[in-house]
């Protein structure tokens, strides 16, 4: 058991690093959606605009964290070499692109619908260079385990980024700068990671290595295609309710009201998702470094089980309590959209197992069955939001996500068991899966005018749940490491 409780506290370091950043930065929502800051139709325009950044990001960093995590832990492998390697590329591709995008900024702006605010693209792209520049050192922290280090950065740029929000949008705003102090604020912010890896940019040497930076390459572009893929997943969804939303869906409202009101339903999702993002920065170079265990086969089926009990503990906790959550949202428009959100909570707890059970094609140097996965989930995604947005809206699009991110799992799990079987718990995984989806529907049913009368109802509810839990799995959780 020493190994899972060495993961989990990497795991809560990181969560300080990433979950609580991603969740400070999460309270900026209530800025953001301010009757007197953004409509929905401007938090819409938002939206979208990160949309095309989180798309752009992983072409920009091309896979190469997961091919560092993977040829700095070969044996003898030297690590430092591998740096290099990896940083040159992740350099060069995002350089040529940043240049690329620069010169095309003119006819891009447009296409985007910001002509006359060039200014806000300059800005993004800008952004999206720092964040690809920084994401090799920020995973060398995670291979030699300084996740109190990589708290400590990015902690202190959420500090940065809502400090320059409050200031931008409450003391010195300007209607012609508008939405772009929300991009300016974030550049200015990832600026300063600029400064906290200094010394770690500057003793970067540029190499190439004929033979072995051929074979990241080779190993990388399946992961950034499954990355890609995935990203349209997730993002497509912000494209299309502008592409597919009939002309007056929700009555007297645009498809950027309807995006907008969606982009702040989904940022509830965020907790499951940081609860993901915390445990992959933990569990990736922890997968790579336990691959050569004989008993690593069930060790990792042990992980996957306790995530899946994790993940189902927020998706209860978040989504009865809703009724309080809501008021995290600075105007009452925005509710309207909040029924979408335990439909989200679940499509993000299958993308976390389905990460999980990704780590076999990365082990068996199969990442190319990733690519093929993660298209068949696009064009399961693309296929559902075609169908469903026209007839559901925004609910099309959640379930849309859900649909993706279940077949995704399904798939990868019956490929991983032919190719490198783990012995994953399936039955019990899905009999917590559908118990906690069953309590949120019962608990949902009950309302309370009194507010405190419904945070002493969930909170009962979830002490409950977390004793069932520990009476169940407590002579497991004495089990030794196998």
């Amino acid at each position: 058991m020493s190994k899972i409780k060495r993961l989990a506290g990497e795991t809560l370091l990181y969560g300080l690093g990433s979950m609580l950043p991603r969740f400070l930065n999460f309270l900026l929502v209530r800025l953001h959606t301010d009757e007197h800051v953004f409509s929905p139709d401007d938090y819409g325009i938002i939206t979208k605009l990160f949309a095309y950044a989180a798309v752009a990001n992983v072409i920009f960093m091309f896979g190469m964290e997961t091919a560092y995590f993977r040829f700095a832990t070969r044996p003898g492998a030297d690590e430092r070499k591998i740096f290099n390697l990896a940083q040159t590329i992740v350099i060069g591709i995002s350089l040529s692109l940043s240049i690329f995008f620069i010169l095309l900024a003119q006819p891009i702006a447009e296409m985007m619908y910001l002509k006359g605010h060039i200014n806000f693209l300059l800005w993004l792209i800008g952004l999206m260079f720092i964040d690809a520049a920084v994401a090799i050192p920020f995973a060398r922290l995670r291979l030699q385990k300084k996740a109190k280090l990589f708290a400590v950065g990015k902690l202190i740029n959420v500090f940065i980024l809502i400090g320059l929000n409050i200031y931008f949008l409450k003391f010195a705003f300007d209607p012609a700068v508008g939405l772009g102090y929300v991009v300016l604020a974030n550049l200015t912010a990832n600026a300063f990671y600029i400064l906290f890896f200094a010394k770690t940019l500057f003793a970067w040497r540029p190499r190439w290595d004929r033979y072995i930076s051929s074979e990241m390459f080779t190993y990388a572009y399946p992961v950034m295609l499954t990355g890609l893929a995935g990203m349209t997943n997730e993002m497509f969804s912000r494209f299309t309710l502008e592409w597919w939303l009939p002309q007056n869906f929700y009555p007297g409202q645009t498809s950027n009201y309807a995006l907008g009101i969606f982009g702040a339903s989904y940022k509830f999702a965020v907790f499951m998702n940081l609860a993901i993002q915390a445990f992959r920065y933990a569990a990736e170079p922890f997968f790579f470094s336990n691959a050569a265990d004989k008993n690593s086969p069930q060790l990792f089926a042990r992980v996957n089980h306790y995530f899946v009990i994790v993940c189902c503990v927020f998706l209860l906790g978040v989504s009865i309590n809703l009724d309080i959550l809501k008021y995290f949202l600075g105007s009452e428009k925005y509710w309207e959209g909040l029924y979408v959100v335990p439909i989200l909570l679940l499509a993000y707890l299958f993308l976390g197992v389905y990460y999980n059970m990704s780590i076999w094609f990365k082990l068996s140097d199969k990442t190319f069955y990733g690519t093929l996965i993660t298209l068949a989930g696009a064009f399961i995604t693309i296929g559902a939001n075609y169908i469903l947005i026209p007839k559901l809206g925004y609910l099309g699009s959640s379930w849309a996500a859900l649909v993706c991110y279940f077949s995704m799992t399904v798939i990868c799990y019956f490929l991983g068991q032919k190719y490198y079987p783990i012995p994953y718990g399936v039955g019990k995984s899905l009999a917590y899966i559908l118990s906690t989806i069953l309590l949120v529907y019962v608990v949902n049913y009950f309302h309370f005018q009194n507010i405190w009368r419904s945070v002493a109802f969930h909170g009962l509810i979830i002490g409950i749940y977390l004793l069932v839990i520990y009476a169940l799995e407590k002579t497991a959780f004495r089990k030794p490491a196998t």
